[in-house]
């Protein structure tokens, strides 16, 4: 009876987990591994956000089946095969009020949002992204981890929520300094 007694106690007063937002096992360890790598840098642990992980979870779909992205639209790109407005994402970096107000626009979330996505080619029907592999990609890019890590021009961003999903060939990461309602 005792045992039972702290399960319940534990249960009910464990903070909302990564698994209660229903992430994958992968999304759920990529998740853990940029909270672990935030928290050996000092920095605090980022909550997740209902509303950037549908955010998130949209975006990886979109870039799988519609394919948004070429030789001048990078992964930030969206299509014109959903419920969004479209955008072509180029490297000067004119398009990034399409990135930004995506949460406003598919979700309740209020704030801007900040994307870092990753593609891995992907070579077998059993083949699948990784989290680490996605996360040590992001941290070998200076622009990247600046945005995982506050670094530069992320400085003054204190993120209060992140979204993450990891669907086919695409990983993405939502960050955003508002806290989701």
């Amino acid at each position: 009876m005792k045992k039972i007694f702290y399960w319940v106690l534990l249960v009910l007063f464990l903070p909302l987990t990564a698994q209660a937002q229903d992430l994958s096992n992968e999304e759920q360890v990529l998740y853990d591994l940029i909270m672990t790598y935030r928290d050996q840098l000092g920095l605090p642990q980022i909550p997740l956000s209902p509303s950037l992980n549908a955010v998130a979870r949209t975006h990886t779909r979109d870039l799988m089946q519609n394919r948004p992205h070429n030789e001048s639209c990078n992964t930030h790109s969206w299509s014109n095969h959903g419920n969004w407005s479209s955008c072509c994402y180029t490297p000067d970096h004119k398009q990034a009020r399409c990135m930004w107000d995506k949460p406003r626009e598919l979700t309740s979330y209020t704030g801007n949002g900040y994307e870092i996505a990753y593609r891995k080619v992907l070579h077998g029907i059993n083949d699948e992204i990784r989290a680490e592999h996605a996360l040590r990609s992001w941290q070998k890019s200076r622009h990247h981890n600046a945005v995982i890590i506050n670094q530069g021009p992320w400085k003054k961003h204190k993120w209060k929520a992140i979204g993450i999903s990891i669907f086919g060939s695409f990983a993405t990461v939502w960050f955003g300094d508002v806290p989701d309602s």
